[in-house]
């Protein structure tokens, strides 16, 4: 539990789509007892519809293409805007760009991700069909650190879930989601506890 008046630490959270994981962060958030708060939701995408939905929670917002800039320059433009928030701590939820080594060197150890795989299985996209076409009864998500390596850094913590007869990737997605909106506030909490 968070100590009253202790200061929380300071998150921003970049997504690229809808931001449901950025929501679910942003609504533990909320309670008394949860030692950090969202200071900024970032996108590569100016019309991403989480930027939206932070901005309907009264979290600051900030936004810019990547198309057209070189990968280290919109990295940059990134990692201004983070530490003009004061973040203290990045959440990776559906953030859909590489990132340069240099930004990640400049986070390390204070950036999350959040994968819809058990890792080190599946990294990258489309785990969901991956996990249906290899056969696997069981398949889940998982908080990792972000490193230089696409999905790579040490896994924080995973969930599992069974894949039931049936499973289209879709349906599979559906359930992993519910997990990652249990999984991630939890892990960013103790992260940030340390």
């Amino acid at each position: 539990m968070a100590e009253a008046g202790a200061e929380k630490a300071k998150v921003a959270v970049l997504i690229s789509g809808r931001g449901s994981n950025m929501v679910a962060l942003a609504d533990a958030a909320k309670a008394p007892d949860c030692p950090y708060e969202i200071v900024l939701v970032g996108s590569n995408d100016p019309a991403a519809p989480g930027l939206a939905a932070a901005a309907r929670r009264g979290i600051p917002t900030w936004s810019l293409s990547h198309k057209g800039l070189k990968r280290a320059e919109f990295d940059m433009a990134v990692d201004a805007a983070l530490r003009a928030a004061g973040a203290q701590w990045v959440a990776l939820a559906g953030y859909m760009r590489l990132l340069s080594p240099d930004f990640v060197a400049r986070w390390e150890g204070r950036m999350l991700n959040i994968h819809p795989s058990l890792l080190p299985r599946y990294k990258g996209l489309d785990t969901h069909a991956r996990v249906l076409a290899a056969g696997d009864p069981v398949h889940g998500v998982s908080v990792h650190l972000v490193t230089a390596e696409l999905d790579g850094g040490p896994v924080l913590a995973r969930r599992e879930i069974q894949v039931l007869p049936g499973d289209t990737p879709e349906t599979l997605a559906s359930r992993a989601l519910v997990e990652e909106h249990i999984l991630y506030p939890q892990v960013l909490a103790e992260m940030v506890r340390r």
